[in-house]
């Protein structure tokens, strides 16, 4: 349920007080214009003339509507007072404040308050798909980490090779990226990085479950690999084509 503000609630209240004292002042005017009504009634003369009942109703109103504004108006000033000594600007609280035994309190909850935050951080603990705490992958989600590589790779392949097809959803990664396997060395089992790192995209892409650290970590190794060839490839790239452009200079 939505809470009002503290402005509506504000406003709520001064119309109540203001509806109240309203309702307030009308039965005191009712009661007062009953009451001399009857003053008049029982009167001998039935007038207003020599009627000291109707002086005494209305004298006693007067005092107690006088009575009324007056505590009124003082305990307006009372709290306009008590505000005002409040003071605006910051000050420090120091052991002259309080006395030791609020303080020695303060000190014992603030002491048991640190203790159950300190209790109830996470410890040990071992999400599927997520690095452990305390460990090198802490907070990351492996699927979605290993997902994000892809855009990151294919920006290189093209800047190596400009014809490089674009990036299809569901594309397998050893398919997509078929034109730069031949600038991949191969291990002892005749793999490439990128085999690795096909692997690695659709176990996050199709499987069940979620991927180990340890497939993560095969995973990301193989695209740290591939980006860094590519990019040493892009080094060899530029040196190459600022040598064509010197060589002509310097011939002629």
């Amino acid at each position: 349920m939505r809470r009002l503000s503290s402005r509506a609630l504000f406003w709520i209240s001064e119309a109540s007080y203001i509806v109240l004292v309203l309702i307030t002042g009308c039965f005191f005017a009712f009661s007062l214009v009953a009451l001399l009504s009857q003053a008049v009634r029982t009167a001998p003369n039935r007038s207003w003339t020599n009627n000291w009942n109707a002086v005494c109703i209305g004298a006693t109103y007067v005092f107690v509507f006088l009575v009324s504004i007056a505590l009124c108006v003082r305990r307006r000033v009372a709290i306009r007072r008590r505000l005002q000594r409040i003071s605006k600007a910051y000050c420090s609280i120091d052991q002259s404040h309080a006395p030791k035994q609020v303080q020695e309190y303060i000190l014992q909850e603030f002491s048991r308050a640190c203790l159950v935050s300190y209790e109830c951080q996470p410890r040990e603990s071992v999400h599927p798909g997520w690095g452990n705490q305390g460990s090198e992958h802490y907070g990351i989600r492996f699927r979605h980490a290993l997902l994000d590589t892809i855009a990151d790779i294919d920006a290189k392949a093209h800047l190596v090779i400009p014809s490089h097809p674009p990036l299809k959803p569901h594309a397998r990664m050893l398919h997509h990226f078929r034109f730069i396997l031949p600038l991949l060395p191969n291990d002892e089992d005749g793999l490439t990085p990128l085999h690795y790192y096909d692997s690695a995209i659709q176990l996050a892409r199709t499987s069940n479950r979620e991927p180990t650290e340890g497939e993560f970590f095969i995973g990301l190794q193989a695209a740290n690999d591939i980006k860094r060839i590519l990019n040493e490839c892009q080094i060899e790239m530029l040196e190459e084509s600022s040598v064509q452009l010197t060589t002509p200079m310097s011939q002629h």
